[in-house]
């Protein structure tokens, strides 16, 4: 019983490592996009006024991005996290069915 349910566990584990690469994948050509447009912002402000209301408003959007920008580095280090906790759970299960295919065998 105890080989079934380490291998189950071991699917899971795959199912959930499969799931938080794909979010960390989307989190990158995200974070990628909002640097992009930060970058944007930055060339088109270099020749107004920096006292002008357009100005203004480009400051404000480029603080709303990077603000965007520090959430979503947030979230990925909230996924890697999870995704090293997830390799040393899988270490953890394999050395349980080692052991236990060892017993069975033995």
């Amino acid at each position: 019983m105890g080989l079934l349910i380490a291998q189950m566990r071991l699917a899971q584990i795959n199912s959930q490592r499969s799931d938080l690469e794909y979010e960390i994948q989307l989190i990158s050509a995200t974070k990628y996009d909002l640097t992009s447009q930060i970058n944007e912002l930055l060339g088109l402000s270099s020749d107004m006024d920096p006292d002008s209301p357009e100005m203004k408003s480009l400051e404000k959007r480029k603080e709303r991005l990077q603000q965007a920008e520090k959430a979503l580095d947030l979230q990925l280090q909230r996924y890697q996290t999870q995704l090293q906790m997830l390799d040393a759970e899988e270490q953890s299960v394999k050395q349980q069915l080692q052991s236990s295919i060892q017993r069975c065998y033995a």
